[in-house]
Parts: C-alpha cells; structure tokens; sequence
C-alpha cells in the first residue's frame, strides 16, 4: 500500500525541519536548541502533554486518541543528536557547527516522528495513548538509559517501544527488520602495559614494551578464532596503540591500549572481557612486565521482541507493500535499553544508495520522510484501533 498522502502534503515543511536541525547539530545531552525546537513544534501541534528535561535534555510529547477504552499506550522513539565529525557534503544546508555534523540521520529520524507527531494530533484515530521520545545521546551517551532512569516508562505508563533508523544501501522507503539479537553489545577496554625502559641499543637491560603489547594485540584475536564458539558473533578490536616515548632510540616503560569488543550474547561478552584480562595479565608477566585492564561495558545487546517485531512487519508491508530480513549489526544502538524495560522492536528503513553513516559524505534523503512518517503512524494506530 503507498504511504499515507497527508504526508505528500507535508513533505515540504518535514524536509525544512529536518534541515533546520541538519544545520545546527548538536552532540550527546547537548541538544538544547533542537530539544526546545521539538518541545515548540509538539506544543503547536496541540499534544495533549509536552514535558523536557526527561533523561537531562530528552522531550516527551503524549498524544491522547478520539478513544481509550482500554487504557492503551505505546512509545515511538526518534534519536537527536549528532556527531562529532566534519561535513563535507558540500549541501546548502550544511552545519554551522564546526566539527560537528548529523552523520548518522538522527535530523531525519526526529523531523519524521514530528511529522507523524503533527498527523496523530490532526486525526486521533487510534484508541489509546501515543507517546512521542525524542531523545538525546544516542551516539555513545546512553541517552536511553537516562531517559528510562528518570522513570519515562512508568510515568506515562508505557506498555510497548518502537525505534526506527535509516540505513544506507538499502532502497529509498524499504524496511527491513529481525527478531531477538539486532545490534550488538558495545564494549571498551584500556590495557596498561608497564615493563622497564631504556636504550634501544641494549635491548637485554629492558623490558620491552612495544614488543610486549604488540604481544598482547595479536593474542587478543584468537578469542574469536579460539574461545569463542565459531557459531556465534564477536569482534575483539584494538583501535589504539600508544607509547610515551615519540624518540627512535627509546624503548618505552610504558604502552597504552584502547579498544571495543563487540557481542552478540550475554555469555559472549562475559567470556570477552575474561579472557581479555587473562590474556593482558598473563602475557605480560610470561615476559617479565605488567599490564592492567580497565573494561568498560557500554550499550547492552539490542534485543527484539519476537511479537512486537510482527507488529512492526506488517505495519511496514502496510506502509511499502513489503518487508525484509535485517543483517545482524554489530554496531550499537542505546534503544536497547528501552527495550529491556518494555516489549517493542527496532526497524531499518532504506536510505538509498547515499554515503554510509558516520561518513562526513552521509546525508539523509529527505525523499524517505513519507514512508518513516507512515510507518510511525501506521504502528500507533493498527497497535490501537478504535
């Protein structure tokens, strides 16, 4: 079925929003002026509750229907922040921010669930209570997890959440999801290494560091190519590898590792984290240094909920006439944890064939706003008929 022609209407004034926000972004609990521009907009609209502040700058909108009979209420989620990166797409729209930029479509994602916002208030055909999320720090913040800390579920009384990202590659306005595991656990670690420096020409006085870490990083890998069931998803990454010394003749005391684990499950991310402090600990005392981990657990596994997927499929095949298997995706998503307090599910719409995300090249293509709009209201009312 097409979407929904309201929103043919309203493309234009979608698409100045989503623009608006693309030209100002900001990053993590620091969406303030696109916070009080969402707040602006759901009160115009004529939400029946407009609340800020929620998990320190996420905004709340509660929209009631022409009918509750039986005391209904679902949560639609849209993510607002940016991220840190420099654009270069070369747009006139593009952000005033220096180093900072909406590389991920997070402008895309809030201007359509104020769209849909906008719609829902006009007709109120649904017999129940939606309730509109716009949430900050998505990108590394846990704006999520603020959000449900400050009570979000509880206070309005949430029975189920949907999320919705785009996803580049994929034909404009498509849909594509997946029950149980989506996205993945997002981990850090930091591994000091400490041996004993000196003269790069008497190599049998130190401990040598460099090669001591380097150790380290290559033993890293065989978690997942020999602890880790091979059945089963994880990705052990170092991304950094720091010495203090910058000299060619210095063979350093100390080395600095950063890196991310990736998983899938939570008997996974245990198993990770384990043999990472066994693996650091025990190589560096086989060669007479030390080495401490600092591990650091970030987003949970993002967990769809097998019935509510249904729901959202087939609100998707209302809205595109079909619906997809998703990938697994080892990146992170913060919904996850809106999701382990209530049932619901997450959904990847097309993008079309633009930049990836997190590329200073990505931008949103405003042509997908009808079908995100859609399927937004498309969820409200068929979880809520009257």
């Amino acid at each position: 079925m097409p979407v929904k022609n309201r929103f043919s209407e309203l493309l234009s004034e979608i698409t100045e929003w989503r623009r608006d926000f693309h030209t100002h972004p900001e990053i993590l609990f620091e969406t303030h002026r696109t916070s009080a521009r969402v707040a602006e907009l759901l009160r115009e609209f004529g939400c029946d509750e407009v609340v800020e502040g929620i998990g320190r700058t996420g905004v709340v909108g509660v929209i009631r229907g022409k009918s509750d009979t039986k005391n209904k209420v679902i949560g639609l989620r849209a993510d607002m922040d940016a991220l840190p990166i420099l654009e270069d797409t070369g747009v006139e729209y593009a952000s005033q921010t220096p180093g900072a930029m909406h590389a991920c479509g997070h402008d895309g994602h809030t201007a359509m669930l104020l769209g849909a916002a906008k719609y829902l208030c006009e007709t109120r055909n649904f017999d129940g209570t939606t309730v509109v999320i716009f949430q900050p720090a998505e990108e590394g913040g846990g704006g999520g997890r603020e959000m449900c800390e400050d009570g979000m579920m509880d206070r309005w009384n949430i029975q189920e959440v949907y999320g919705m990202h785009n996803w580049p590659g994929h034909a404009l306005g498509s849909f594509a999801i997946r029950p149980g595991a989506f996205f993945a656990a997002t981990d850090q670690f930091e591994i000091f290494v400490e041996g004993k420096g000196g003269h790069a020409a008497k190599p049998q006085e130190v401990v040598d560091t460099t090669v001591l870490a380097s150790q380290i990083v290559l033993s890293l890998q065989t978690i997942a190519s020999r602890n880790v069931d091979p059945v089963k998803q994880v990705v052990v990454s170092v991304t950094s590898f720091e010495t203090e010394s910058k000299a060619f003749n210095v063979i350093p005391q100390k080395v600095h590792l950063k890196g991310t684990v990736r998983t899938l499950s939570n008997d996974v991310r245990d198993l990770a984290e384990e043999r990472i402090k066994a693996i650091a600990s025990l190589t560096a005392q086989a060669l007479g240094g030390t080495a401490e981990v600092k591990y650091m657990r970030g987003y949970p596994v993002m967990v769809n909920h097998e019935v509510e997927t249904e729901y959202a499929v087939k609100a998707a095949e209302k809205v595109s006439g079909a619906c997809a298997d998703a990938p697994l995706v080892m990146g992170g998503e913060d919904f996850a944890f809106m999701l382990e307090e209530r049932p619901g599910a997450y959904i990847l719409m097309g993008n079309g064939d633009t930049a990836a995300v997190h590329h200073p090249k990505y931008n949103f293509d405003d042509n997908a706003i009808p079908a995100g709009c859609s399927w937004w209201v498309e969820m409200a009312e068929s979880r809520m008929p009257v």
